[in-house]
């Protein structure tokens, strides 16, 4: 599941591209001889800083590349889960294309991905990356993309809010207990406020109700990927805590089947006190929904135990010749993975035109490459830092989890789950767990 559809905004960006014109069959050498590339998730027209600078590095890398020609694809979003398969299975998908954390295996399992291991040496950057991350497009001992951004989730909270209540917005909640504690005195300031909301609705319930399962300890699914584990004890330690600020704190507010819209309307007028997200939701909320970057916190999920984590990055078409794949790799070097430079880490340049930086995500790099990244994203940092320390220091004493296989489908059922217990007060959490354990276990069957 995404956070807001990118880990990185310069103008909160949800970027996109899937042209429905046929890509990645149409031959590897252009007129003159260069070899042509085709790539998506470039930035929408709407999105004009972003679309700017997506061009200026497409053409800084045409210039050091003369011998490689990129055409790169725009729409939005990036993917759509709608046309993806299709896309795919028809032989419109790009040289290079975009992909969330859980479509790797998939893809693989699918036969529509490039084996990139005999390439992958020739990506500079490729060991400076997260191993967790790089883990995600290695399938079967075989590498098959490269991540590009990562995310992890934490708890956003209003500093504003906790200083009204009588809260120390410098100390944010650790564990659920103190979360639902908070809850109930912010919504006691009256005038329409909400404590903590929570998504139940477009499958953004289920994703929800799976970094909270994380953050508690347990798992949706097994460890071999055939069975659903959601029918204990931290399942129900879940659902009992949104059913209990619900319905007897009241501090979850009246409306119910939200979705990522609705929480951060809320928390961007300034009527919210908390709600799970990743960094990226940070710029939204001061963009486009009103908050000022003051007021907006974010701490590691509460629970102490685990965090989810996601993200994107790039895999290559399955009939790629070796001198596209050559090609791609040297782009996504040049565009994304060259720390304090390119598309994402271009802080100067970012900081020229009054973008965020200093956001705590993503976190792509390791050693010597992570540091140097940091050291440019701190000399060029325009927001305030300090909220997100507890963040940063938080998340080292987590499990990080990715999200489970077939998680849209598990989404789904779990979305009923979460909105059954926001929408009715008596709802059965044992039986509601133990009818969604059994649809997960035939989607799980059914591969």
């Amino acid at each position: 599941m995404r956070s807001t559809g990118i880990r990185r905004s310069l103008v909160a960006l949800g970027v996109g591209a899937l042209a429905l014109t046929a890509c990645g069959s149409d031959g590897d050498d252009a007129a003159d001889g260069k070899t042509r590339i085709t790539v998506n998730c470039m930035p929408p027209k709407s999105a004009k800083v972003d679309r700017q600078f997506f061009e200026e590095d497409v053409a800084a890398f045409e210039k050091k590349n003369p011998d490689i020609d990129v055409v790169p694809h725009d729409a939005f979003p990036c993917q759509d889960p709608k046309t993806f398969d299709a896309k795919l299975a028809g032989g419109q998908m790009e040289d290079v294309f975009y992909t969330y954390f859980t479509d790797a295996r998939h893809v693989v399992d699918i036969n529509q991905a490039a084996d990139l291991t005999p390439y992958v040496k020739e990506l500079k950057s490729y060991a400076t990356i997260q191993q967790q991350l790089r883990d995600i497009y290695t399938v079967d001992g075989k590498v098959y993309g490269i991540p590009r951004t990562g995310y992890s989730m934490g708890l956003i909270y209003n500093k504003a809010l906790f200083e009204k209540a009588g809260l120390d917005p410098d100390r944010p909640p650790t564990t659920w207990a103190e979360v639902r504690d908070a809850a109930r005195r912010i919504a006691a300031l009256g005038d329409g406020t909400v404590g903590y909301a929570d998504y139940s609705a477009q499958n953004q319930g289920g994703w929800h109700f799976t970094a909270e399962l994380y953050s508690q300890g347990g798992d949706v699914v097994s460890a071999d990927g055939r069975k659903a584990t959601i029918d204990t004890p931290e399942g129900r330690a879940v659902l009992q805590t949104l059913h209990d600020m619900r319905w007897k704190d009241r501090s979850m507010g009246s409306k119910q089947l939200l979705v990522i819209n609705d929480v951060q309307q809320m928390m961007g007028a300034g009527k919210l006190g908390m709600y799970l997200a990743a960094p990226d939701n940070i710029p939204i909320l001061v963009k486009e929904k009103g908050a000022e970057y003051e007021d907006i916190a974010i701490a590691p999920m509460p629970g102490g135990k685990g965090t989810l984590i996601g993200g994107d990055g790039y895999m290559f078409h399955k009939d790629a010749s070796p001198e596209q794949i050559r090609a791609g790799l040297k782009w996504l070097d040049h565009m994304f993975l060259t720390p304090g430079d390119g598309f994402l880490g271009d802080y100067a340049r970012a900081e020229k035109h009054d973008a965020p930086v200093g956001l705590p995500e993503p976190r792509l790099f390791t050693g010597a490459a992570d540091a140097k990244d940091q050291q440019v994203k701190k000399a060029h940092a325009n927001v305030p830092v300090e909220n997100y320390r507890a963040f940063l220091e938080g998340n080292q004493s987590l499990e990080t989890k990715i999200e489970p296989p077939h998680a849209q489908q598990l989404y789904s059922v779990l979305d009923g789950v979460v909105s059954a217990v926001l929408t009715k007060e008596d709802a059965d959490i044992d039986r509601l767990l133990k009818d969604a354990s059994g649809k997960i276990d035939g989607i799980l069957a059914r591969g």
